[in-house]
């Protein structure tokens, strides 16, 4: 098994801007700056002791929506919750996420998945029931062994593919506590990619507290989706167009490999 640990940075922060230069666009309407709201997640995206962004998401859009599409991008930070919200009354564009039902409500997307997480099974070390849990393949498998999940508030993929299959979940505004209600048994298990652990190893000082099992029972597909009243379907397509040539091209594997 797999000893890593991963603690995400709390999310509750002060909204902060970043505005990229960008070339002249060619997409209609011209100019027009595309607002991105994130909550600060490394590696997905977070600015760095600099003030300059950073992230695989980041990197991934900043490739195909700047520097391919010429298109202006402002970074905005947020808790969450909030980010969806401000999707929804129109102060923000855009988000990265999964597409479900309620937020294809209120906003459009692409067909290619940007990324697709693979989501890892991650236990405290010391479960009583390490063995039944490592035998783990699929997630009804989850629900057949009664275990419960604990993860961050406002997680749709895990409502919408976790808990409709009836298994019990803590949830957590603050995403640091996910899991240290791990570590403290308030849940068996919590799903999440070994890639987001690396960046947070030593800060709660849990390691060797939390395993990774190295079981995947599910992946967690990401997608730009764009505010409905953004008119971006044109863009949309455009960006599924250059997804598929960063994956021709090797820019998109080349992204990843430097995160994984």
């Amino acid at each position: 098994m797999h000893r890593w640990l991963f603690i995400p940075l709390v999310s509750i922060c002060l909204a902060a801007a970043v505005a990229l230069p960008v070339p002249a666009s060619g997409l209609p309407p011209a100019g027009k700056t595309l607002r991105i709201a994130f909550p600060p997640f490394p590696p997905f995206h977070w600015q760095n002791e600099q003030g300059n962004m950073a992230g695989l998401f980041f990197e991934i859009l900043d490739e195909a929506l700047r520097k391919r599409l010429g298109r202006e991008v402002v970074w905005t930070a947020y808790p969450w919750v909030r980010c969806q919200e401000n999707i929804k009354k129109g102060s923000e564009d855009a988000i990265i996420t999964v597409p479900t039902a309620e937020r294809l409500a209120y906003a459009d997307t692409h067909h290619t998945p940007l990324y697709e997480k693979p989501l890892h099974i991650f236990t405290v070390a010391n479960h009583p029931r390490l063995a039944e849990i490592s035998a783990i393949t699929t997630l009804a498998d989850i629900k057949k062994l009664g275990l419960s999940t604990i993860t961050y508030s406002g997680n749709g993929w895990h409502r919408d593919h976790v808990e409709s299959l009836g298994i019990s979940a803590q949830t957590t505004p603050i995403l640091d506590n996910v899991w240290l209600m791990l570590r403290q048994r308030r849940g068996d298990l919590v799903l999440e990619w070994p890639g987001g652990a690396r960046p947070y190893v030593q800060r709660l000082g849990l390691e060797g507290e939390i395993v990774d099992t190295g079981i995947v029972p599910a992946k967690m597909p990401f997608f730009l989706l764009i505010r409905k009243t953004f008119a971006g379907g044109e863009l949309l397509r455009r960006f599924d167009e250059t997804l598929a040539a960063m994956a021709a091209d090797t820019t998109l594997a080349s992204i990843v490999a430097r995160y994984e």
